[in-house]
């Protein structure tokens, strides 16, 4: 198979030089496979929890996940959503190096929203949707980095967490937001852990990482919890050459995964999320719609976000 195919067994030939140590080199992230990884999530259907699509998916994910870390951890639980209906649920978590206490959480949801209720089409506020960005994006860029770091080892501890039922969150026609129905998954894992006491020297959070011309700025909750790593990620972004997608401007509070990461488990995690103020809703042109899908995701940003993730840990 091809590296643009994922397969474990290619090595990346192409990588670069770690700024702080130039004796050590950074992998050149690979696109071209993180894009493999999207589709193969997307070719599922919607993964909305208590569905076939996605139990497939889970099954998917924990098997690609298992052929690059060192220990894959399957935590299910059962969760109440917004309309009383309970949902089968999977944190899918991968490890390198379990036994190095000094570790980096990378994280992103898997799950994909069950209402396109911001659709321009009412007909379609409760179809579900895709979310080849919207979950599918933050996922493939997390798996081309598990395969980078089985190719090219480095010391830290890295655990890559797939939380589920991010965004299983409060229907818009009830006129709410009601955060606390949002981020179940992760709110399930930073109170119950997948080893006792887990912690963490600090955390990423990839949400939404590949719509064309994307923006990533200082969302709040980061700014709050974490301004130092904020700061040092945006910093590589810009050394690296990724300066047009981080931008050093002040954004809005999103209540994500990594809110209940800082709150519950006091790792200092931050938001890479994109944010976009030509929209009403604040965020990429499909967020929350039937286009939601793999044809609109750019490459280019897929790249910008996972080469600078890359450096953070290298350089770490």
């Amino acid at each position: 198979m091809l590296v643009s195919c994922g397969t474990p067994g290619n090595k990346t030939v192409n990588e670069q030089q770690n700024e702080k140590d130039p004796g050590i080199s950074v992998p050149t992230f690979n696109s071209d496979s993180a894009f493999y990884y999207l589709e193969r999530q997307v070719d599922f259907g919607p993964r909305v929890p208590n569905t076939d699509s996605h139990r497939r998916c889970a099954e998917y994910l924990s098997e690609t996940l298992s052929r690059f870390v060192d220990t894959v951890y399957i935590q299910e639980t059962v969760v109440t959503a917004f309309d009383d209906s309970r949902l089968n649920i999977q944190n899918i978590i991968g490890s390198f190096n379990p036994g190095n206490r000094s570790r980096i959480l990378l994280a992103a949801h898997w799950d994909t929203r069950p209402f396109a209720d911001e659709d321009p089409d009412p007909e379609n506020h409760y179809t579900p949707i895709d979310g080849a960005n919207d979950g599918a994006s933050g996922v493939a860029v997390l798996l081309e980095i598990a395969r980078h770091l089985s190719e090219k080892p480095i010391e830290t501890g890295i655990d890559i967490i797939f939380f589920d039922a991010e965004d299983y969150g409060i229907h818009s026609s009830y006129g709410e937001s009601k955060p606390d129905t949002w981020a179940l998954g992760s709110k399930y894992w930073a109170q119950n852990p997948h080893i006792s006491n887990y912690s963490a020297r600090f955390g990423i959070l990839l949400d939404m990482v590949g719509a064309p011309d994307a923006t990533f700025k200082h969302e709040g909750y980061s700014m709050y919890y974490a301004p130092n790593i904020v700061r040092r990620v945006w910093q590589t972004a810009q050394h690296a050459g990724y300066g047009s997608y981080f931008l050093n401007q002040r954004a809005g509070y999103v209540m994500d995964d990594h809110y209940n990461i800082n709150n519950y488990r006091n790792i200092p995690t931050i938001n890479i999320i994109h944010q976009d103020d030509s929209t009403d809703h604040g965020f990429f042109e499909h967020w929350h719609t039937i286009n939601d899908k793999a044809k609109f995701i750019d490459k280019n940003t897929l790249k910008a976000v996972g080469q600078t993730v890359l450096h953070v840990i290298y350089e770490d």
